[in-house]
């Protein structure tokens, strides 16, 4: 017996298709939208098989909306700062880690090195890295340890 694999052509999409609820108020998203969306739909995945512990993505203003109820739908803590009138920073993942940033000001170029450094190890970047940017952020302040 021959499987055929199924097209998105032969598929008949809107015929086997759930609807959709959203909450009052709250409009499903336009194409445009959506496709916009990917790469965040993909960071909840991530989060959800527990390859992250914390997330942060710049997603558009326009956006804000659908992503705080996809994130409260999913039951995922999360901060959202606004960055500009077309743009806002979303943090979401661990309580824990939702509440460290909380603590650090909006403006990450504004970040104290020590803050940078323990952002960059809860958004999982590479360890070494991270100590190498701690250091050239310190600088002369940068003491050697005599041992």
């Amino acid at each position: 017996m021959r499987v055929q694999p199924l097209s998105l052509n032969s598929y008949n999409y809107k015929q086997n298709s759930r609807p959709v609820n959203f909450q009052a108020g709250i409009k499903p998203p336009s194409k445009d939208a959506i496709s916009d969306l990917k790469v965040f739909m993909h960071h909840i995945y991530e989060y959800k098989k527990g390859l992250r512990n914390l997330i942060l993505t710049t997603e558009k203003a326009s956006n804000k909306e659908y992503i705080k109820y996809r994130l409260e739908k999913e039951n995922i803590p999360y901060l959202i700062q606004d960055v500009s009138e077309r743009s806002i920073n979303v943090f979401f993942g661990n309580e824990n880690c939702i509440k460290v940033v909380s603590t650090f000001d909006r403006h990450l170029n504004k970040l104290s090195p020590e803050q940078d450094f323990m952002l960059g190890i809860m958004l999982g970047y590479d360890r070494i890295l991270q100590c190498k940017r701690y250091m050239q952020r310190l600088g002369d302040k940068l003491k050697p340890i005599k041992g």
